[in-house]
């Protein structure tokens, strides 16, 4: 059997919603994995910030796993923000490591010039079945910094996903890791799964979003899997739907 998977950052619970349910629609994946997701409850606030709901509801995902890193203090209020897992296929068993801080409160969270190297972040994995082979997925985003070189805690972030990942059967891990390929953040989780998109891409931002020439040369984005998959088919379109690009694989398991 064929999978579609889609990685994407939404930038902010998405900024560009009503493009990045269009992207998802068309694009139909069978499982999204997703990062920046907003969690609201509030039904009169605007789509963005109620992301898990809307694309579960608009995309016809039938199983979901959101893994909140901090609730986000916004003008509209505290507001659960993290990563997600949406599928067609059932997630039957989830749980989520922090390795960076703990769940807490966050203040001025969408603040352009904030310092976010402290914002909690954890790595979310989803146990999903397709048919009689069960896949391991693995959803981050990553430390942030105001560079993308391996300094000490993204060290400690690569050291808690290999522990998370390795040894795994049909593992995929993805995320926004902040941080370049040619790290050791990066080659540590190398050492036990393939890159995907490696030396492939000049960048996983939308330049159209991110006008700073720096960003053009800018790869955060990855898509790691386990030698037991096959890959089919992997790219990165140039799609105006976030400030990164979303990247698609179709394995084959």
């Amino acid at each position: 059997m064929r999978i579609k998977f889609i990685c994407l950052n939404l930038w902010l619970g998405g900024k560009l919603f009503d493009p990045i349910l269009e992207f998802i629609k068309k694009e139909n994946p069978d499982i999204l994995a997703v990062q920046e997701v907003y969690d609201a409850e509030d039904e009169s606030l605007e789509a963005r910030f109620r992301s898990m709901e809307v694309i579960k509801e608009k995309c016809g995902f039938e199983y979901q796993f959101f893994s909140a890193t901090c609730d986000a203090v916004l003008p509209e209020g505290k507001i659960p923000v993290g990563n997600a897992i949406f599928s067609h296929f059932p997630i039957v068993e989830s749980n989520t490591i922090f390795y960076h801080s703990s769940f807490r409160e966050v203040d001025n969270y969408e603040n352009p010039g904030g310092d976010y190297s402290l914002t909690p972040r954890n790595i979310q994995h989803a146990l999903i079945k397709v048919g009689e082979t069960e896949l391991n997925i693995f959803n981050t985003q990553g430390v942030w910094g105001k560079d993308s070189e391996d300094n000490e805690n993204r060290l400690k972030m690569s050291k808690a996903i290999v522990e998370a990942v390795k040894c795994k059967q049909n593992a995929i891990l993805c995320g926004d890791f902040n941080v370049f390929p040619n790290t050791e953040t990066i080659r540590n989780i190398e050492k036990h799964l393939k890159n995907i998109f490696k030396d492939e891409l000049e960048t996983t931002f939308n330049v159209k979003q991110k006008p700073n020439p720096i960003f053009a040369n800018f790869v955060v984005d990855m898509i790691f899997a386990s030698n037991d998959l096959k890959v089919i088919d992997h790219y990165a379109p140039n799609v105006d739907v976030s400030d990164h690009l979303p990247l698609i694989v179709t394995f084959e398991e």
